[in-house]
């Protein structure tokens, strides 16, 4: 049976679609996309029980992320990045996570957690300032994360830097309008965050570490194993599994199409056989994709489940699961987008937007192979690798 989230989703799916044009206009969710997403349960999947949230399986909320993907490139985006911070939250100090859903369990928090803040630690808690970008489906957000490294009190990063998320209300930041414009995911309203010297009490900031050994959800007590799924696997989920759902949006407007296309030679499109061969294997790799990261979290969900402990290399490996995952995919719309024709190109066929979209989200950091592919391998030959920039995606 699949889960009570994803039926609503596909029952709602049309609403989603409707408003892509709107997303992308207004540089954000539209009103309308964001009361989907919040009346479907998306965005609460992940999220404590206690707090209305459903606790749900992470490759099910894989599976809805790119459900709404499918539909809309920005609204699947912001789902899998907003959808989880909850996860996150449930790691948390019971106090923020009163001060955030004691009132309204509906309320989302935004991101980044790239540390391009400072910490100034004072009286009771730190001062905090710091310059973000990047912040997805901010404009609907009351509270956020926000990725910092510990200062002095002169505000000198410490040597060597030792990292921290930072929870802050609305009240203690400022979202810099008109700074998101770009060629793809323009819906999501992913605009620039400011923090000018704000109070941070001692129980709104989680130590990064506590977050990558895996001790967060231990000394918080949570038993379900979704919260015991390496963070490495479970932040990069949701943005990998909009980027797959974006490709197989890609694939859905490419197909129906196509399906009355007649080509400038006078062959039709179902009468092509590289063409159909084409759209074959494309949708093949498209299926691959998903059925690797789904695959990928469950491997990792038993595991935890039965107790075992992620070792460095098998996160490795996740990791490098899911960024060939979207690679493959992103490869594969490519392929069909070059078989759609001048027209599917034209700005009031959706193809395009979801090939602008895909290629957007292929850039964000997680996406980038490198570092990650050369972990992997090393970890794989036997060699233990170095503390620094090639292990911090792991």
């Amino acid at each position: 049976m699949p889960h009570p989230v994803l039926t609503a989703v596909e029952e709602r799916a049309e609403e989603i679609t409707a408003v892509a044009e709107s997303n992308e206009r207004l540089g954000r969710l539209d009103d309308q996309a964001a009361k989907v997403l919040r009346e479907t349960g998306v965005i609460k999947m992940l999220q404590p029980a206690r707090y209305g949230g459903a606790e749900a399986h992470p490759a099910e909320f894989a599976e809805a992320v790119m459900e709404v993907a499918g539909c809309d490139g920005s609204t699947g985006w912001v789902a899998g990045i907003v959808g989880v911070h909850p996860w996150e939250m449930a790691m948390a100090d019971e106090r923020v996570q009163e001060e955030i859903w004691g009132g309204d369990n509906d309320t989302w928090i935004a991101s980044p957690y790239a540390p391009m803040g400072v910490l100034t630690p004072v009286d009771g808690g730190y001062r905090f300032t710091g310059h973000w970008q990047f912040s997805s489906g901010t404009d609907h957000c009351d509270w956020i994360f926000l990725g910092a490294f510990l200062g002095d009190e002169s505000g000198e990063v410490a040597k060597p830097p030792v990292s921290y998320h930072v929870i802050l209300p609305r009240s203690d930041y400022r979202i810099v309008e008109d700074s998101w414009d770009v060629v793809g995911l323009r819906g999501t309203g992913s605009k620039d965050i400011v923090v000018e010297d704000a109070f941070v009490p001692a129980h709104r900031v989680i130590p990064f570490s506590k977050m990558l050994d895996g001790s967060a959800p231990a000394d918080a007590g949570l038993v379900n194993p979704t919260y015991h799924v390496p963070f490495t696997t479970a932040f990069p989920l949701g943005i990998t599994a909009a980027v797959i759902g974006i490709c197989e949006g890609a694939l859905a407007h490419h197909l129906a199409y196509q399906r009355k296309r007649v080509q400038i030679t006078g062959t039709k499109v179902k009468d092509d056989p590289y063409v159909l061969y084409a759209i074959s294997e494309a949708a093949a790799e498209i299926h691959a994709s998903r059925v690797a990261l789904l695959d990928n979290v469950s491997r990792i969900y038993d595991k935890v489940a039965a107790g075992v402990e992620i070792s460095f290399a098998e996160r490795a490996v996740s990791r490098r699961t899911q960024v060939s995952a979207a690679w493959r995919a992103v490869r594969a719309m490519d392929e069909i987008v070059a078989r759609s024709g001048g027209n599917g190109l034209r700005m009031d066929n959706p193809i395009q937007r979801f090939w602008r979209d895909g290629h957007m989200g292929m850039v964000h950091a997680i996406h980038v192979p490198g570092a990650v592919f050369h972990v992997s391998a090393l970890t794989e030959l036997g060699v233990e690798p170095p503390n620094g920039p090639l292990r911090s995606m792991i």
